[in-house]
């Protein structure tokens, strides 16, 4: 209520009793959960219930917002809802955070123990709570960190709740945003799931794919068809104009590329842009359709309305109410994740027609 109601005694009588009532209520439940963590110090001021105007934009670090905010996090015992959404007035959606920062995901200390209790504690009360689905976004699907998530079904097997990590769609959305004339690209960064996914699908559909590290080429090589294998390359330059691109592209590997190469992520995290002459692709994503209501902030770094491949592949698995898993090593089919995403009026982040039509 206004303060001078309060003081001069003009505020509704009933204005407590409601309160107190509201208190009672009980707790609205979600039938997809999102789950993703903290970013930076100051990336929790770009959650809806941080500051609106920054929000509804894209993240970007500023430098007056860079304060003490990680102890107060740190001390947090448990996730917390950041965004509540409806698909087409059914199917209810909650985005939930894991008050711990990027650097915390990628320590190799105790800190992955109390990560994994944070995940696994807000999986089980999703699934207390009714949630069919629960997709893992950012790092809490990281394989060092839980294996893709399999950790989590391996210890509550009796789970109804479903878990998704997103990755046939993920690989779905940079088959997808390749130039339809592209005959060879470059693999580069940490090879993984999503990665080999694209790596092996691509092969199959006649296209190059190489590599320079020796290892990933191993790899690669191990779990591809032998009548395919001849589109897997061991490379010695860096002349391919699209870079498929993986966690740790480093700064160094970028100025090798050519100039107007495309870098096209595959990775969770985008790659630190140090080129001015060469394209940048947004990390996996699709654009909502307008059924997707109070989409009134960005995630992450993404533009406005629209959201992560992890995260629409947990509502695609709710709407179709697909009653599998997909972590650990499982994936679905790229073409029909894809195509569903599609049916419920997903649409694709195409790329500008200047770079679609280069001669790749």
């Amino acid at each position: 209520m206004p303060i001078y109601d309060y003081i001069y005694g003009t505020m509704d009588k009933s204005t407590d009793d409601l309160y107190e009532t509201s208190l009672r209520r009980q707790e609205e439940s979600a039938d997809v959960v999102h789950l993703t963590h903290l970013t930076t110090t100051d990336s929790i001021y770009h959650l809806p219930f941080g500051f609106a105007y920054l929000a509804s934009k894209p993240y970007a670090s500023k430098w007056y917002l860079r304060m003490a905010m990680w102890p107060v996090t740190w001390f947090c015992g448990r996730t917390f809802i950041s965004e509540r959404n409806v698909f087409n007035d059914k199917l209810k959606l909650q985005s939930w955070v894991v008050p711990r920062y990027t650097i915390h995901y990628l320590s190799k200390g105790t800190e992955k123990e109390d990560i994994n209790k944070l995940i696994e504690d807000a999986i089980l009360e999703a699934d207390k709570k009714g949630a069919k689905v629960v997709s893992l976004g950012l790092l809490n699907q990281n394989e060092e960190l839980n294996g893709n998530g399999e950790l989590y079904i391996q210890r509550h097997p009796k789970l109804n709740t479903k878990i998704v990590d997103g990755s046939s769609l993920a690989a779905a959305i940079v088959l997808n945003s390749i130039p339809k004339e592209t005959t060879q690209v470059l693999l580069t960064g940490k090879l993984s799931k999503v990665g080999q996914a694209i790596a092996l699908a691509l092969c199959q559909k006649g296209v190059q794919v190489a590599t320079m590290n020796e290892d990933v080429y191993n790899k690669l090589k191990q779990s591809i068809d032998t009548k395919f294998g001849i589109n897997l390359l061991l490379a010695q330059n860096y002349d391919q104009k699209i870079w498929l691109v993986g966690e740790g592209l480093s700064q160094i590997e970028q100025f090798k590329a050519r100039k107007g190469t495309l870098f096209l992520p595959y990775s969770k995290f985008p790659p630190k842009k140090v080129r001015q002459d060469c394209y940048y692709h947004i990390t996996p994503a699709m654009v909502a359709p307008k059924s997707l209501g109070n989409l009134n902030s960005c995630e992450n770094w993404l533009p406005r309305r629209v959201i992560s491949a992890w995260r629409v592949a947990g509502i695609i698995h709710g709407l179709e109410r697909w009653n599998v898993d997909e972590c650990g090593e499982s994936m679905f089919s790229m073409d029909n994740v894809w195509e569903a995403t599609l049916r419920h009026g997903f649409r694709h982040f195409s790329l500008p027609t200047h770079i679609s039509s280069y001669q790749l």
